[in-house]
């Protein structure tokens, strides 16, 4: 997944370097890149998440693609140390992320409210 344009200065100049070798370490035993969810996201409860990249979806519509997550949701933009980032597939992501989004969503609606306000 891109990373969205206003949030690239958040990551360092090497990102595809630490990215890849996140997804080297979740590389299963039988040679495919597994999803490292166990639980963060609410679900599997201590087990893997069988989800596997480029495989079409056991949960979800479509294929897994797997995208690296935050573990501080990023509340240290210079924290990207292997202890702090999981490849999770999209379900895992959005789900760990969900109070994030929630509370992003919030404030681009006050935002706009008041942008509509002052027109």
């Amino acid at each position: 997944m891109p990373i969205h344009s206003d949030d690239k200065h958040r990551y360092p100049p090497n990102w595809k370097v630490i990215r890849a070798a996140i997804l080297k370490r979740a590389t299963n035993s039988n040679g495919d890149q597994q999803c490292e969810c166990r639980g963060e996201c609410g679900l599997h409860h201590g087990k893997r998440c069988s989800e596997l990249n480029g495989y079409p979806a056991e949960w979800a519509k479509g294929t897994t693609v797997l995208t690296i997550a935050h573990l501080d949701h990023n509340a240290d933009p210079d924290n990207h140390s292997d202890a702090n980032l999981k490849a999770m597939c999209q379900r895992c992501h959005l789900r760990y992320d969900s109070k994030q989004h929630q509370a992003n969503a919030r404030k681009t609606r006050r935002a706009k409210k008041a942008c509509g306000e002052l027109l």
